[in-house]
């Protein structure tokens, strides 16, 4: 038997017992006459104690444990004199009767601690390492706990769990897919697919009504902290019903995942329309664990002579509460932020609302006080406010506004990541246009519905259609999308013909879903959920990779076992495949 208990489960009540454990050495601390040895194992630690007066040929086999060493022992659980409260099993030590080395370990490249000495590259070469640490594994117990809860609301709703098809189909909408080449058919190719979508309303077309997996997904497209080139996502499906009983299913469902995972009451989910949240914030993901909407200022402004206002399309503001205490240096630096590439502002300008009420811009050689007076008036200002404003085209003054909202959120410790602000967006546009091509393109996918009000605007006005579509945001991450599909073979192929393709191409395409179609399709809808944002949200995080067991570096690469690799000769040949020097 290796053991009779873990290493996190022996408390006062077992004192006295004969007990057994394996485990690793996490620590090894030799006092000459005495040798104490914490046994880590997933469970916790506990403490080994080997004694010269007790048998000193087994405190010098202990002396010589490295760490790392995988050991079983056996002895009698004692209290210990020098308690360690930090610790569960910290009152309780076992002093070892019988010692068994089951393998040794090499010394490990950083240490298995919680504070680990270890970069990020290492750590990710020796991932099995990293995964020993306390850190990594909660995170994986996190999403293990998540993943039941979600299966047993789900289960509990009468949904049945389906696995779709891996290899499918390539298609020319969404992202960039992974191709996978078929032996049997040469020169034809098979793509891991980027989502279930056709499946699951396959399924509703097969009478499933209630359909959920927790899927894997693939999309070739580059990466940051919050995508991986493999993903996990709850797909989920439901027949003859509207967009609210979705939005109320689903609300259910991440209101039971609160309560059941981290023991959060959550009230009842606002709601905003996407035309909302771009005006109010320049996102469709807003963060709503504070203020600070835009205030639009340009009727106000224009027109006294300050040529960046005059000459722009849109003047927007921000008011940071409480921010007029920053200083000169610390407004400059954001006045660098939204001057990086990335963000492409040409400046920005201020106001202080002094304690004392006095106004104090950047800008006050255009505008005197009883003009400034009119920002505060407009922004809802108080003393010791600070206004922020930009200027510039409408889509892009909103896109960097945004990104200084956010920023002034974490300079004020405004975004806490553990107080969740659920929101629902609603009607998203159907279609967005290429402004190059000006083709029309999906804003969700090619089976979404419009609402039904705007179908007929389909032919007339397509950018002003709107999406039965929804998007659950929590803290500014867009964490689960969906829509109410359609169903109707003709409006589909209205659809496809708006987004370009020809009757030929899109049979050849879809041609199974739309005769699909033709068979009774229920009126169908469904969301699917981003699983590992999921986990990174309730974990307090940013980065998915720290919740998924062996993830891909930032350049898609396994480092560990070195993926992607080439293949030899014998496999192309065998798949039809050359590679050209």
């Amino acid at each position: 038997m290796y053991r009779t208990h873990t290493c996190g489960e022996l408390r006062m009540a077992h004192v006295g017992q004969k007990v057994t454990l394996s485990g690793w050495v996490a620590h090894n601390r030799n006092k000459g006459f005495l040798c104490f040895i914490d046994l880590r194992d997933r469970y916790g630690i506990t403490q080994l104690a080997f004694s010269e007066s007790d048998n000193k040929d087994l405190l010098a086999k202990a002396v010589e444990l490295g760490r790392e060493f995988v050991i079983s022992v056996s002895g009698t659980v004692r209290e210990r004199e020098s308690k360690n409260p930090q610790n569960a099993t910290g009152d309780i030590e076992i002093a070892v009767e019988e010692l068994t080395l089951l393998n040794s370990s090499k010394v490990p490249p950083f240490t298995i601690e919680d504070q680990t000495d270890g970069g990020e590259d290492i750590r990710m070469q020796y991932r099995y390492l990293d995964l020993r640490r306390n850190a990594v594994r909660k995170n994986m117990e996190l999403r293990h706990k998540i993943a039941r809860a979600v299966r047993n609301y789900l289960s509990d709703e009468n949904f049945i769990e389906v696995e779709t098809p891996v290899l499918i189909k390539s298609t020319p909408e969404g992202a960039r897919d992974f191709v996978v080449p078929s032996r049997m058919n040469e020169g034809q190719f098979y793509a891991l697919p980027q989502s279930p979508q056709t499946f699951k309303q396959l399924l509703m077309v097969s009478g499933f009504d209630r359909y959920f997996q927790i899927v894997k997904c693939f999309r070739d497209e580059d990466l940051r902290a919050d995508r991986q080139p493999e993903f996990t996502q709850i797909d989920c499906e439901m027949s003859f019903v509207e967009r609210e009983d979705i939005l109320q299913t689903f609300e259910g469902l991440v209101k039971s995942l609160f309560k059941d995972v981290l023991n959060i009451s959550m009230d009842e989910v606002p709601r905003m329309l996407y035309s909302q949240a771009m005006e109010l914030y320049g996102s469709d993901k807003p963060d709503v664990r504070f203020g600070m909407p835009f205030c639009d200022l340009t009727d106000i402004v224009k027109n006294n002579g300050f040529a960046v206002f005059d000459q722009a399309e849109k003047i927007l503001a921000i008011n940071a509460t409480g921010a007029s205490v920053f200083t000169r240096k610390q407004i400059d630096e954001l006045t660098e932020f939204v001057k990086r590439p990335q963000i492409g502002a040409s400046g920005l300008i201020y106001c202080r609302v002094e304690a004392d009420g006095s106004l104090k811009s950047s800008v006050d050689k255009f505008f005197p006080t009883e003009e400034l007076a009119k920002w505060v008036s407009k922004c809802g200002s108080k003393p010791g406010d600070l206004i922020l404003v930009m200027a510039g085209t409408t889509e892009k003054v909103r896109k960097q506004l945004c990104e200084l909202r956010l920023e002034l959120g974490n300079r004020l410790g405004l975004r806490d990541p553990f107080n969740f602000k659920p929101l629902w967006v609603l009607d998203f546009p159907l279609l967005e246009q290429d402004e190059e091509t000006g083709h029309w393109h999906a804003m969700h996918h090619p089976f979404t519905s419009p609402l039904p009000e705007d179908i007929d605007l389909m032919q007339t006005n397509p950018g002003a259609v709107r999406a039965n579509a929804y998007d659950l945001v929590i803290n500014g991450v867009e964490i689960g999308g969906g829509s109410i599909r359609i169903h109707d073979r003709g409006l589909q192929e209205k659809m496809f013909e708006l987004l370009g393709f020809t009757p030929e191409s899109a049979t050849a395409q879809f041609g199974f879903l739309m005769n699909a179609f033709e068979y009774g399709a229920p009126p169908h809808g469904g969301i699917a959920f981003g699983f590992d944002r999921l986990c990174s949200l309730f974990g307090g995080s940013d980065s998915i990779r720290d919740y998924i067991a062996f993830p891909k570096n930032n350049s898609g690469r396994d480092v560990m076992i070195d993926a992607p690799a080439p293949l030899d000769e014998i496999q192309l040949k065998e798949l039809g495949i050359s590679v050209r020097n």
